[in-house]
């Protein structure tokens, strides 16, 4: 699977990522070609047209599309682990029925709205209010920074539906599709990486939503949320991993074949060491990010697991294209070599999903926990 994934990637997504960076556009001419690879059903049950994948092999599949292009995996991994997950985790069996087909033939593309301009890593500030109406909810949100933003077709959409003294109160988690009424699309953000990606706001203003596109019971988002969170981040780790492995690769590669003081640059200590500690960091990281994904495999808790290896992955993948920047001197900061590219891709690996920061919260209160035990 790896060999298969790395092929496409190298032959097709490769040679275009540059071009998907500068205009900012998603590859759509290679979606048939995703599609039927089952990129975008790759844990969804084969009885739902998915492929079924453990969460080891999807994440090799996120680190190769990740290697060529950020934003296609980016693409994929949010698609698979959070718009398609929550479905699949906590939908009744008429949802999924209904949606997970589509979704994982890639014809319906999905994204998970949470952020807001008040309320990201604090998920208690949620604004986007659902009202119930008939059978079903009018709701209303502004929700921000949303990955597939502006090609998805189903959202799953982080709402609160009662109020009440408790700021958890009444998070909920509705589907909203495109076509209903009052689901509109914003702008693509003019980003610095993963531009291939079109991130933008989705708006729903007085959208009407079925009550059977309701996830679980209300009140229940909050839970479901951080579920999500927890899968999603293991998918971005393994983003993380391909960007910081495609910037060791250049960086091998310049390094044995620029001279200066008629010696290669590998030749020099400061370079060699450069290359050691990117390649030791990043065997790390993917330890940290297949023993994450093994440990939700095994029905084990992996909360604490996945945040270390998504800590880990992105703060790994910043370094590699930082040291593969300065290996490459003023070329690195030139967009005629991609290690420029990586450079931009791997700084947001840091921010979503989760900053590190957060990332290090999560960790301690795992910590905290397990010492009162």
């Amino acid at each position: 699977m790896r060999r298969t994934l790395r092929e496409f990637a190298a032959t097709r997504l490769a040679p275009i990522a540059q071009e998907l960076d500068q205009q900012a556009r998603f590859p759509w001419e290679c979606m048939d070609e995703m599609k039927a690879m089952n990129l975008f059903g790759l844990q969804v049950p084969p009885e739902y047209g998915g492929a079924g994948l453990d969460s080891v092999s999807a994440c090799i599949v996120v680190e190769e599309l990740s290697r060529a292009s950020a934003a296609v995996g980016l693409a994929v991994s949010v698609h698979n682990g959070v718009a398609v997950f929550p479905i699949q985790a906590f939908g009744d069996q008429e949802q999924k029925e209904r949606l997970l087909p589509a979704m994982a033939s890639g014809d319906r593309i999905g994204a998970f709205c949470l952020t807001e301009a008040n309320a990201g890593s604090d998920i208690s500030a949620i604004e986007a209010t659902a009202v119930p109406s008939g059978d079903g909810f009018v709701v209303n949100a502004n929700k921000i920074f949303v990955t597939n933003g502006a090609i998805s077709d189903v959202a799953v959409v982080l709402v609160r539906i009662d109020g009440g003294e408790d700021p958890r109160g009444g998070l909920s988690l509705v589907v909203a599709e495109r076509g209903m009424r009052g689901f509109s699309v914003g702008p693509l953000e003019d980003l610095c990486g993963v531009r291939g990606n079109p991130v933008c706001s989705l708006l729903l203003t007085d959208c009407r939503i079925p009550g059977r596109n309701l996830l679980g019971k209300p009140g229940q988002g909050m839970r479901m949320a951080l579920a999500t969170l927890d899968v999603g981040r293991i998918g971005i780790a393994a983003q993380a991993l391909g960007i910081a492995q495609a910037s060791l690769d250049v960086s091998l590669e310049y390094a044995s074949q620029r001279y200066q003081f008629r010696s290669a640059l590998i030749q020099f200590q400061t370079i060699q060491n450069f290359l050691a500690d990117t390649a030791t960091e990043l065997e790390a990281a993917r330890l940290l990010v297949y023993r994450a994904a093994w440990l939700r495999d095994q029905g084990e808790p992996f909360g604490a697991a996945s945040a270390m290896a998504k800590l880990f992955a992105s703060e790994t993948a910043s370094r590699a294209a930082s040291r593969g920047v300065q290996i490459h001197g003023g070329y690195g900061y030139s967009k005629s070599y991609p290690i420029e590219r990586f450079f931009r891709d791997a700084r947001v690996t840091e921010i979503y999903e989760g900053t590190s920061e957060m990332q290090r919260m999560v960790i301690a209160r795992h910590l905290r926990e397990k010492g009162k035990r």
